[in-house]
């Protein structure tokens, strides 16, 4: 199905993300809704937002801000002011609540565009995508202050992704992209996000990711579990698992019965990971990291549409 793209006009396009807790202090996104369409987003729920629905929606109804590159630019000459750099105001996460690189960014560039307004005033990066396009900016991010560029994989099992993931880029493209990022000097690593129970947490599955990841040079990996804390992901998530894994529904009805994972459950996975981990020469101290902490309890932008 292709998708519909709308633009939609914003106000602004950081967002100052003031939980202590997360590891970054703006966001950026510069789409609404995601090409990749994976099963397991909890940034479906953003999509409530603007009132629209969190099902496939999501992933064959994009809305794209027309107006980013500018609404960027003014946003930080204002708080630049007499600075010629904004490298104190901290990190900016891109690709919070999308992925910066689905497939119409390849036509729309506003990813690009937009790591060049923040090179202009060298504010540090952080990107997290699940695509191989980020390869085409490796000569914009190379003037950048990247903090870290995240690339997801959560699986090496093509059943697996292609049930979770319908139109996403394969894992093997994903290592490529990170073994390219890092012999270019770019702190490029896995985010072994979502850790999926009973799917992708199997610890031959686990080794498959962690060890693919020392192969290609990755300088980390920070693992993520899946959450079901929001009633529109859960749902939405669920009905895929009856469609595809029947079996299953009964045992995450149980397990996620108040939105996230036990903690004996996660303990439990923690510890073989932190072994392999170490096996593989990775930081324990990094993989405590977890860039998609999500920002759903924000204010939402305040937005204009212009359709």
């Amino acid at each position: 199905m292709t998708p519909v793209c709308e633009p939609l006009t914003a106000k602004q396009v950081l967002n100052r993300v003031k939980a202590p807790s997360m590891p970054f202090d703006w966001s950026l996104n510069p789409y609404r809704g995601c090409q990749h369409g994976c099963s397991f987003c909890y940034a479906r729920a953003t999509h409530r937002f603007l009132d629209l629905e969190c099902d496939d929606t999501f992933q064959h109804y994009i809305l794209y801000k027309q107006n980013a590159v500018e609404a960027l630019t003014e946003q930080l000459k204002r708080m630049a002011g007499f600075s010629r750099t904004l490298k104190h105001i901290g990190t900016v996460a891109i690709g919070t609540a999308t992925d910066p690189y689905q497939p119409l960014e390849g036509k729309l560039q506003l990813t690009r565009k937009c790591l060049e307004v923040l090179a202009r005033y060298q504010v540090p990066v952080s990107i997290t995508t699940r695509s191989p396009l980020i390869l085409r900016d490796i000569d914009v991010l190379k003037t950048l202050p990247v903090v870290s560029i995240n690339i997801s994989v959560n699986t090496m099992q093509k059943h697996i992704w292609r049930m979770l993931e319908p139109a996403s880029p394969h894992p093997r493209q994903r290592l490529a992209a990170v073994r390219r990022l890092s012999q270019e000097g770019l702190p490029a690593g896995i985010f072994l996000a979502p850790i999926v129970p009973y799917l992708t947490d199997r610890p031959r599955d686990l080794r498959e990711v962690i060890s693919s990841a020392a192969e290609h040079g990755a300088r980390f990996v920070i693992p993520s579990y899946l959450r079901l804390s929001t009633p529109e992901v859960k749902t939405w998530f669920l009905q895929i698992l009856k469609h595809r894994e029947p079996s299953l529904v009964q045992r995450y009805e149980a397990l996620y019965r108040y939105g996230r994972l036990p903690d004996r459950y996660r303990e439990r996975i923690d510890r073989h990971i932190n072994q392999l981990l170490e096996h593989y020469g990775f930081s324990r101290e990094r993989a405590s990291e977890d860039t998609s902490r999500e920002a759903l309890n924000q204010e939402p932008q305040q937005l204009s549409f212009s359709f």
